[in-house]
């Protein structure tokens, strides 16, 4: 960006200050045998831009100095240079130069609006150079405004402004999916991040870091492994334009949390996604998203879950299951436990119905339900109802956690039919 104006003694350029790009070159050769023979093959080898063996890559080994604006990405650095130079050969004194970047809701002063703002003086033919860094954080139009003011060597006030516009554009493209698991044995959310490449040139992702909200704690899902630093990308996560990459978080409420569902039950915020980057010549951007919000499961007045299960039980043996009855409204509780079936596969053991003690808004109660597998397989635990006696309004819970039922006989069953057949014979 250079600009002149022929009305004054001083001239102004702005330059953007850029990485160099590598130099993309057209070799053309042919074999040997065909007509030219090896002209043109000789001159491939003499282009010095032409890396020695890979004539036909088009990559070159030398650098190219921008040869024009470029695009800006939101989250880039904006660094550009103001050349201020004397054309004439008198002395220039009380040199001003301001530059302002104005978007469509801000103004950000970047040189020049200190009170004490140094001024300075320029012989014939010198140049003042200053250079400006602004992290930008809008996408849109942005117009950087430069004023240069001066006292000529008449006495005179003089100034002049010059305006250059461009366009700061999207990098990434950010989708996030929410998993609850509220309904089956956790509180844990599962937050699904695909980030999308939307530049001209690949993009190396350094970091891309959830920060959870006050309510929960985060662990990443990666990793090879769980205590290893290799993600499954790989060491290098370079992602070529248009393609995806998905991420995987699962968020737990942490313990002060816990001990106030209510609140709980109102947290949509879950935290921000914080994405560093690296073009592919080595230029850094980052970029933190607002908060992601998510749709708070429906519990009603009461929430139900489950604190305890075995994960492989035996055919007709029974076990436990524990569950966590919480009051998560605002008044006190009366509830009567009913069960209606096991779920198929089993059948509940003991008394069938029953008045559970009251509970007081944030109070919790466990209870221990006793089981009898009747089906071999994979089986989901339901049939459980709580009524709310004061409202008379039923909570059914039909798909409260799975277990696996198998038919192999335990030590004990073996020992005493070992026993009964050796006593009968």
């Amino acid at each position: 960006m250079d600009s002149k104006d022929k009305d004054h003694i001083l001239s102004l350029k702005v330059m953007r200050l850029t990485r160099p790009s590598l130099f993309t070159g057209l070799s053309v050769g042919c074999d040997a045998r065909d007509l030219p023979g090896e002209h043109l093959n000789a001159d491939v080898r003499a282009d010095i831009a032409i890396p020695q063996g890979l004539p036909n890559t088009g990559v070159g080994h030398m650098l190219l100095l921008p040869q024009s604006f470029g695009n800006i990405y939101l989250g880039e650095t904006f660094s550009c240079c103001l050349c201020v130079h004397n054309d004439g050969k008198d002395t220039v004194r009380e040199v001003s130069i301001k530059a302002v970047l104005q978007m469509s809701n801000q103004r950000v002063p970047l040189l020049g609006e200190d009170d004490n703002e140094m001024l300075h003086q320029l012989e014939g033919n010198e140049t003042i150079n200053e250079v400006i860094q602004h992290e930008v954080k809008d996408i849109g139009t942005h117009i950087l405004v430069c004023a240069v003011s001066y006292l000529s060597a008449s006495g005179d006030r003089l100034s002049f402004r010059k305006f250059f516009k461009f366009q700061v554009m999207k990098p990434l493209d950010v989708k996030t999916k929410f998993y609850n698991a509220e309904d089956f044995i956790s509180d844990e959310v599962y937050l699904e991040a695909g980030v999308q490449n939307i530049t001209s040139g690949p993009l190396c992702l350094e970091k891309v870091e959830l920060e959870p909200s006050p309510y929960f704690s985060v662990t990443p899902m990666n990793k090879v492994l769980p205590d290893s630093n290799t993600l499954v990308f790989g060491r290098m996560n370079v992602v070529n334009p248009h393609d995806t990459r998905q991420y995987l978080y699962c968020l737990k409420p942490r313990a002060e949390a816990r001990s106030n569902p209510a609140a709980l039950r109102q947290a949509t915020s879950i935290g921000k996604l914080d994405i560093v980057w690296r073009t592919n010549m080595g230029d850094r951007g980052r970029l933190q998203t607002s908060q992601l919000q998510r749709m708070t499961p429906q519990y009603g007045d009461v929430r139900v879950t489950v604190e305890r299960i075995p994960s492989v039980v035996r055919l007709e043996e029974q076990f436990e299951v524990c569950l966590s009855i919480t009051n998560i409204c605002e008044r006190t509780l009366e509830l009567h436990l009913e069960f209606l079936g096991g779920g198929g596969g089993s059948v509940w053991s003991g008394v069938s119905s029953r008045s559970l003690p009251s509970l007081q808004p944030g109070q919790s109660v466990s209870l221990s339900l006793p089981l009898v597998p009747l089906q071999t397989g994979l089986q989901t635990i339901a049939g459980i109802r709580l009524t709310d006696t004061f409202l008379k309004r039923a909570y059914n819970y039909e798909n409260l956690a799975q277990v696996f039922i198998t038919n192999e006989k335990s030590k004990e069953q073996e020992e005493f039919f070992s026993k009964w057949v050796n006593d009968s014979t």
